[in-house]
Formats: structure tokens, C-alpha cells, sequence
């Protein structure tokens, strides 16, 4: 009977513990794993070590970090830094690394990562003097010490008044500014030999996947460089932007002039009802800019052509028409030409590597016609400019004629506008050209940048939906596409630019957040870009609501939201 008891017993503990099995696909073959084992351990025993970094894992097409426990059953999938996600972490991680080492050597400075340049970050470490080509040395060196020790990155749940105290103690004003204004009463912290910090975004398990970056002296601060996850096994060489680094250092200058260090500051000023003077000041920086380059545009007699160019949702349609505006102030008659209405017939359109057709390619445009036109407009002759009728896909006439005034000037919008193929026949000295972009704003704090990038993201896909009646998913799914159109077609020609002008306002997200979130909210956890919009809902959720009603109707924000005085939709 008692041997009967301990069989039952123990088939009763191997029933319980099979059905803690969880089924997982690991390259292509079914193993049982206990649930509850930790991810990375489950990597460790199923993978050979690496040659390109991974930093996460996706089970079921979610993302996790290597620290979380494996809970379901399905597919394993290793994420190294040739997947977007895997490559932020990537950046991430090497930025606490950074951190750590740079308050290791100057334990009472502060360290700020500003922004992208290039492929790279920049930022600074204030103090007395800017870093020297020594100090540059011995920060490197400790962060080299700590990636060779292959040091653990924890992750813990923390009371937000915890944080609080922490970061209180680590004099951290931006980030307690920040916590302050969570309306959750716990938050995520990371811990690195004994460093503790606060990242909205997924981290690496340990400090040993960081294979390759540098560090570098540049400017008044540093670079940061890391691989391009299109390129993995190499450091990108870093290109020199002058004029992009002269438009950093301005939006700097504005946002000092507004006493605003971070979205905490921000904040401070919506919550003590600052917020209306402070969006004034922010829109009289841009027109006060605006006037500036029409001024400059002035002093060059010789111009007769404006070519505006620009990424999507940099704001390029608004800011053609205030500049217009401007001119007008200066006595010139402004002449707009779409380079829309030059597409050539849709059969004779390039395509692109698999095959669709390439309407971002400069040679989708009739450049023979443009230039023909253009010569012809400058001499003073009258021209039928023809109209795209972009249902047919065919070029069509319909008596549209322009004629330039002498104290005319043309006004051209478009992403190839710095290309000199599309102006090739108008000399030089008579054109003048400009790029926009949202370049910066405000970042959370001193160690969590705002992509560029993830302000026209969110332009984008409220203006999409307003617009267009496209839904955020749909955004996300092209924006990839977008992006490697604007690396290939725009960002290479932009230090062609006379001038550049920063289209970011630095309390549009504000304004933005309760449109953006609305349409991102409707994604499904089994969508493609579920990650990327949850990746976007918790910066968004960082900044407190501006009514919209504050935005003056020719705000380049109104390009967006809508109620520009410009144009309806």
C-alpha cells in the first residue's frame, strides 16, 4: 500500500512537472523547456556564440529582453543589431556603458547625450573645460575595462518615489523632473556595477555584446560611434556635417532662450500655465528665422530660383508658403512651381530592385522639360506649365501659362531640390537652396535622446490619417521605405543647402500626442510594427497635453493637425 502511495506520488510530480514544459521552436526544432527558465539561458545552451551582436530575443514576433523568463510556448528567434530593435538596444547599452565609465572618471560632472550626427552621437560632458584628447582616452579605456568584464545589466521594478531618491542623491534634476510627472506608481531601472539609470527602451543582457564602437573628441564634446545595422561587422566612417552641427548648436541657442533643458522643463511650464508665452516665443524663433533667409535671399541679387527641399514631414509645404510671405516683404513676386506636375508618363517611370515603381527617383521627373522651362520662365518668356494627372498617370495641358515678373522669383518644393541634376542648366549663382527638416527638439532627459526621426514619424502618421485616411499601422509599415528613400534621394545633398531651417517646435508633441495615440492604440499585439508603436506610446506618454486651440493657424504645425490658414483639408 505504501509502495503504491510513493508511485502515485511520483507520477503525480511527473505529471506536474511535464506540464510545466512549455513547446519552443529553436532553429527549426521542437525542444521542452521549463517554463519560467530565463531567456538568456535558454540562448546560451541552444546557440553557438555569435560573430554579429545579439541584444534581444522575439518569441511569437514580440521582443524581449535576454533578463525576462520564457512564459509561452512557440518560436525562439535570436534578435542581433541587423533588426532595428536589436540595434537601438545595441546603442542603448553602449550609452550606459558610456555613462558609467565617464561618472567613474568625473564622479560629480554631468553627462548629456544630445543628438545624432551622422551616423554617430554626439554629446558632452559639462564641466569647467571641454574634453580633452587625453580625457577622451581614459573615458574609453574604462568603458573598453567594462566590456571586457562582461558585466551583467540588471533590470528591477522600483516604487517611483525610490527612483525619485536616487536620482535625487545622483543629482539628477532632468530625471526627477521627469518621474515626477509619471503617473505610474513604479518604474523600470537598470543597474551596472552599481549604476543605476532610466531608459525607455529595451537593453542587452550584459556589457560583453558591445564588439565594436569608438569614442571620440569632436566639437566641444564627443562622438559615439556604433555599427549601422545595415553594415554590422564595421564601424560606418564618420562624415562631417558642418552646416547640420551649426543648426544643432542654434536649436541649442532657442531652447535656452526659452529655458527649456528637457521634456521635465517643459512640462514645469505647461503645469504653471507658462505654456501660451512660451509658444509665442517658439513661433516668433521660426518666423524671425524665415525672414532671415528671405533676407539673405535679397542681399543675392543674382537669385531668380528658390529650391526648397527636405525629408516627408519636415514641414516643406508651410514653410515654402511663409517664406513667400517674406519675400513679399522684400519686393519680390514669388512664383510657385510644382515639381509634382513634372513626373513623367507613368509608363516610362524607373523602378526599383524588386521591380515597383520608383516615384522617388530624380529620373521619375522630365528633367528636359523642367530645366527647358525653367530657362524659359528666366527669360522672360511666357510658358504652359503642364499639370500630372496622377489617376491616369499621364501628363496633361490645360492652358495653365506662367510668365515671370521682373521682380520675380521662382519658388520650387521638393525632396531633389539640392540635387544639382535637377537644376543642371540654371547657373549656380542663380539659384539658392534650402533644406529643411525637424532636426531636434527636446529630449527626455540627459540620457535619453528623441530620435529626429521619431518627431516626423509622429507628423507623419497623425497627418496621414487626418489627410489621407491612412491608419498608423499603415504608416509604420512604409516608413522603413521612406527612410531609405530619403537616405538614398535627400540626406546626401543636404550640406548643398545654403541655409538649413529646424521645422521642429519644441512643444509640437505636446499638441500631437492625442492624435498620434489615438490611431496607434488601434494597433494589435499581432501586427508587425506592434513593437514600434509601443516603442512610440512610451516616449509620447512623457509629455503632458497642450490644447491644441494655442497653435496659431500659420504654425508649420497646422500642416498637421490641420487649420492652417495655407490650406484646408
Amino acid at each position: 500500500m505504501e509502495e503504491a502511495r510513493i508511485n502515485f506520488i511520483a507520477n503525480d510530480s511527473l505529471s506536474e512537472n511535464c506540464s510545466n514544459k512549455l513547446e519552443v521552436k529553436i532553429e527549426n526544432k521542437i525542444k521542452f523547456i521549463q517554463k519560467g527558465t530565463s531567456l538568456y539561458k535558454v540562448f546560451k545552451d541552444n546557440y553557438e556564440p555569435q560573430n554579429i551582436p545579439v541584444t534581444l530575443v522575439k518569441i511569437n514576433g514580440k521582443y524581449f529582453e535576454f533578463t525576462s523568463s520564457l512564459e509561452e510556448s512557440g518560436d525562439f528567434n535570436p534578435v542581433d543589431i541587423t533588426d532595428s530593435m536589436g540595434n537601438r538596444a545595441y546603442e542603448r547599452t553602449l550609452q550606459f556603458v558610456l555613462i558609467k565609465a565617464a561618472h567613474d572618471i568625473f564622479k560629480d560632472k554631468k553627462l548629456i547625450i544630445e543628438h545624432s550626427l551622422d551616423k554617430s552621437i554626439f554629446g558632452e560632458v559639462i564641466k569647467d573645460t571641454p574634453l580633452n584628447k587625453e580625457e577622451i582616452a581614459r573615458i574609453k579605456a574604462r568603458m573598453l575595462e567594462i566590456i571586457k568584464k562582461d558585466m551583467p545589466i540588471s533590470k528591477i521594478r522600483v516604487a517611483r518615489e525610490k527612483a525619485i531618491d536616487i536620482f535625487t542623491k545622483y543629482n539628477m534634476e532632468d530625471k526627477v523632473k521627469l518621474l515626477n510627472n509619471l503617473s505610474s506608481s513604479e518604474v523600470n531601472l537598470y543597474k551596472l556595477d552599481g549604476r543605476y539609470d532610466y531608459f525607455y527602451g529595451p537593453m542587452a543582457y550584459s556589457t560583453g555584446v558591445l564588439k565594436l564602437f569608438d569614442f571620440i573628441q569632436y566639437d566641444s564634446g564627443f562622438l559615439l560611434m556604433f555599427p549601422d545595422k545595415n553594415n554590422p561587422e564595421v564601424l560606418p566612417e564618420f562624415v562631417e556635417y558642418k552646416k547640420l552641427t551649426k543648426i544643432f548648436n542654434e536649436t541649442k541657442q532657442w531652447n535656452n532662450i526659452l529655458g527649456l533643458s528637457d521634456v521635465g522643463s517643459l512640462n514645469y511650464k505647461i503645469q504653471n500655465n507658462k505654456i501660451f508665452y512660451m509658444i509665442r516665443i517658439a513661433e516668433a524663433l521660426h518666423e524671425k528665422k524665415i525672414a532671415y533667409i528671405a533676407d539673405m535671399i535679397s542681399q543675392r541679387r543674382s537669385t531668380k530660383v528658390v529650391l526648397i527641399s527636405g525629408p516627408t514631414s519636415s514641414g516643406k509645404t508651410t514653410f515654402s508658403k511663409r517664406l513667400a510671405i517674406q519675400l513679399g516683404v522684400n519686393g519680390y513676386i514669388p512664383v510657385p512651381i510644382s515639381l509634382d506636375d513634372y513626373f513623367v508618363d507613368r509608363a516610362h517611370t524607373p523602378k526599383d530592385e524588386d521591380g515597383n515603381y520608383d516615384f522617388e527617383s530624380i529620373y521619375a521627373l522630365d528633367l528636359k522639360l523642367f530645366n527647358k522651362q525653367l530657362q524659359m520662365l528666366m527669360n522672360g518668356e511666357e510658358v504652359e506649365l503642364p499639370s500630372f494627372n496622377f489617376k491616369n498617370g499621364c501628363r496633361e495641358w490645360n492652358g495653365k501659362k506662367r510668365k515671370l515678373p521682373q521682380n520675380g522669383i521662382i519658388i520650387i518644393e521638393g525632396i531633389h531640390g539640392l540635387n544639382e541634376l535637377l537644376t543642371s542648366s540654371i547657373p549656380k549663382e542663380k539659384k539658392f537652396k534650402i533644406y529643411i527638416s525637424a532636426l531636434t527638439q527636446l529630449n527626455l532627459d540627459n540620457h535619453n535622446r528623441i530620435a529626429t526621426t521619431d518627431v516626423r514619424i509622429i507628423r507623419r502618421i497623425v497627418r496621414d490619417y487626418m489627410s489621407r485616411g491612412y491608419s498608423a499601422e499603415d504608416t509604420l509599415k512604409i516608413w522603413p521605405s521612406v527612410k531609405k528613400g530619403e537616405e538614398k534621394n535627400i540626406f546626401v545633398f543636404q550640406e548643398n543647402a545654403d541655409v538649413m531651417f529646424n521645422s521642429t517646435l519644441v512643444y509640437e508633441l505636446c499638441v500631437l500626442k492625442k492624435y498620434a495615440l489615438e490611431e496607434i492604440n488601434k494597433i494589435s499585439d499581432t501586427s508587425d510594427v506592434y513593437s514600434e508603436a509601443l516603442r512610440l506610446k512610451s516616449f509620447l506618454n512623457f509629455f503632458k497635453d497642450v490644447d491644441e486651440g494655442l497653435v496659431p493657424d500659420n504654425s508649420i504645425l497646422r500642416e498637421f493637425i490641420g487649420g492652417s490658414c495655407f490650406y484646408k483639408y
